[in-house]
This record gives structure tokens, sequence and C-alpha cells, in this order.
């Protein structure tokens, strides 16, 4: 039988100082992403019905495909994540996908074609997350993953308030 305190075993493990490069390269990734994703995301629906005049479901609709897409694309992307091993070159291509598709966006003349530029930027969202997630949760020891998994999500939560306030900044 183990003789273990269990205090020892109840006490937080005390996150690293330093968390590897690649985890802050991503974490720097999510928020420039973020902030140019929320730039255009709050002019969206004005865009929409005043510049496009497309009806006011049309935005429901672009946004219900464009998550309908992101979730069975982030399926897809796990599974060959974890059938490949590789997890670098599927990030990539989810990221590169989304960061040609968006300026796309100020070259659209219909609704349609706002429509498949956002159902190729969730596509691209949900096929790098996954194997971000796992490049992530490989890349530090089990006890500094709340720590990596935090960072990130707190650069990319930061992106997602500095590109609303980015886009009224520039409109001004």
């Amino acid at each position: 039988m183990r003789n273990v305190s269990p205090a020892r075993d109840l006490a937080p493990a005390q996150p690293d100082a330093r968390l590897p490069r690649n985890v802050w390269v991503l974490a720097w990734v999510a928020f420039f992403n973020d902030t140019s994703t929320e730039m255009g995301y709050w002019l969206l629906p004005q865009f929409l019905v005043t510049v496009l005049g497309a009806p006011p479901m049309a935005f429901g609709l672009i946004e219900g495909a464009a998550e309908t897409i992101a979730s069975f694309s982030r399926l897809l992307s796990g599974w060959l994540s974890d059938l490949l091993g590789r997890r670098k070159p599927l990030t990539a291509a989810g990221y590169t996908l989304a960061n040609i598709v968006k300026p796309l966006l100020a070259l659209t003349h219909s609704w349609h074609q706002v429509f498949w530029i956002r159902f190729g930027d969730r596509a691209a969202k949900g096929f790098r997350a996954a194997p971000r997630d796992a490049l992530i949760a490989d890349s530090v020891d089990p006890a500094h993953r709340g720590a990596a998994f935090g960072l990130r999500q707190a650069l990319d939560t930061a992106g997602a308030i500095i590109g609303p306030l980015s886009a009224i900044f520039f409109l001004r």
C-alpha cells in the first residue's frame, strides 16, 4: 500500500514559469485571428442588409450553416489528427484557409458570396481546432495543461474584445 499524504495529493501543481514556445505562438495566432474575425463579424449583419440588400433571414442562414460546418469539420480534423498523428500541418491548414477567405468579404456583391466565404472561414476554424488543442496538450506536461489552455483562451478572448473595438476605431 502506498503511503502518500492526502494534503500533498490535493495540493495544486505549481505552474511552470515558462510554457513552451509553440503554446505561446498558438496563443498569439489565436489572438490575431480572432481580432480579424471579430472586426468583420460585428459589421456583417449591417453589411448584408444595407449594402448587399439581403433579407434579414440571410444572416441566420449564413451563421447557421457556418456553425454547422465548423462542428462537422472539428469532428473530421480530430479524427484525421489522431489517425495521422500530425497536428501542425492540419492546424496550419485551418489557419491558412481562414486567412485566405476572410479578406474576400471586401469583394462580395451578393449575400450568397458572403455565405460561401463564412462557410469556408468557419470550416477552417473547425478544422484547426481539434489538432491545435491536441498540439497544445502534447506540448506540455499534464500538470501544466490548464495554464497552456488558459493562455490560449485568454488571448483568443482578448482578440474578441480588440476586434470590435478596432472596427469601431477604423470606421470613425
